[in-house]
Order: C-alpha cells, then structure tokens, then sequence
C-alpha cells in the first residue's frame, strides 16, 4: 500500500562510474552491487520536492515544499534492481527527523536552487562532515539510451538499521530525461570514498517533473 505521494521538479542526476572494489565495501553485506560496462556508479540526485503529503491527507503547511540531494548507488537484491541510498540530504528540518524514523539516512543540510533563462545551478552543504557539492548546467536534448534507462528507471530502494534490511517502493510514469551539460565548481560528496572521482566531470541528465508515490517500507530480512 502506498503511504505518500510527492511531485519532484528540476531533477538534476549527476552519475561518476566508480571502481566496483571500491564501493562495495561501504554496502551491507545482503546487497550486490548492479554494474553497467564493468562500472559501478555513483549518482548525486538534486532535486525539488512539492506536494509532499501522506495518503489520505492534505499537504501540511511547512513540510510540502523543499530541496533534496541524494547520494546512491545502484545495486541488486534477490533479482530485483534498485537502488542504495548512502544519504538523502534535505532543506526542512521536520522532514529529516520525521522520515530518519523510516530508518532511511535522512540529513538536514542546505541547499540553494536558482535558475536564469536555460542556465540552472544547484549548491548544497552538509556542515556536520563539511559536504559540498556546487554544480551549475544547462539543458539539452531528450535523450533515452540503453545507459539511460539502466541508471534512472529504478523502483526498488534498500536501507539497513541495525540488523534489519528494509525494502521501499515507488511508482511512476517512465522518466523523460534530456541531456544536461554540467560543471563542477566544488565536490566533496562521499567523504567516505577514497580516490579522486570528487575532481572529475560527471555525465548528467534533467528531467522537469515527475509524480511519484512511495510505498510502505518492507523488511526483508532481520
């Protein structure tokens, strides 16, 4: 049963391949990375959240509108696909604290969105570990490659808490993303990883809205 709906707007995915060895180390045990070309992949996801709600309910004054980032990877569970969440950092302190209960890594963290014409810029900062990531792009042409798909069609999340993996589901319309032409001005992102994929250009896509409904979180295994 689905327990929330929420309408995602200026979606901005930022994807570095990464050395499977690497990345692995930093998910639970239960979880197999899902590789494309020999690649794992990281992705920074920034996006805005408006009409946040529970089923049922209308949209709450102070909690309905706000700004997310969210790091992830991209793994495999019992032939399912989906994703790894190693944060979701967002702009409403009520929204943290309310959805960390899910047992989801939720942060409170600062972040800015503008926009000039076709000229868009994201910056956010997570001071707890001094995380920053300043990204300005511009939007292109559709796009829907095999890559495409494989990295943004996922309706599969896990977390773990203590010694229980969770599984979350949403459900929405397929993705119509276009190529974005970004920059990277400063990235410190995953401080947990070594290496030096913090200093490269990442291959990035937009996508201007998306309704999405997540489901009740579902424990598979304790």
């Amino acid at each position: 049963m689905w327990m929330m709906t929420q309408t995602w707007q200026d979606v901005l995915f930022l994807h570095w391949p990464i050395d499977p060895k690497e990345l692995e180390k930093h998910l639970p045990e239960e979880l197999k990375l899902d590789l494309f070309e020999q690649n794992a992949w990281l992705s920074a996801v920034l996006f805005k959240v408006h009409r946040h709600r529970l089923r049922f309910l209308p949209t709450i004054p102070g909690m309905n509108i706000y700004l997310q980032l969210n790091v992830r990877t991209y793994v495999e569970y019992n032939g399912m696909k989906g994703i790894y969440f190693f944060h979701l950092d967002v702009t409403n302190y009520f929204v943290s604290k309310i959805t960390a209960l899910g047992s989801l890594p939720y942060r409170y963290s600062k972040i800015l969105a503008k926009q000039r014409k076709n000229h868009f810029s994201y910056t956010s900062h997570y001071k707890a570990c001094d995380e920053r990531l300043r990204v300005t792009y511009t939007i292109e042409d559709h796009t829907n490659t095999n890559f495409d798909q494989w990295i943004v069609e996922r309706y599969h999340s896990w977390a773990k808490w203590k010694d229980t993996l969770f599984r979350i589901d949403i459900h929405h319309s397929p993705w119509e993303i276009q190529r974005a032409s970004a920059t990277i001005h400063s990235n410190t992102l995953a401080s947990f990883m070594k290496g030096n994929f913090q200093g490269t250009q990442p291959i990035a896509h937009f996508a201007k809205n998306k309704v999405a409904k997540v489901f009740l979180p579902v424990v598979e295994r304790k």
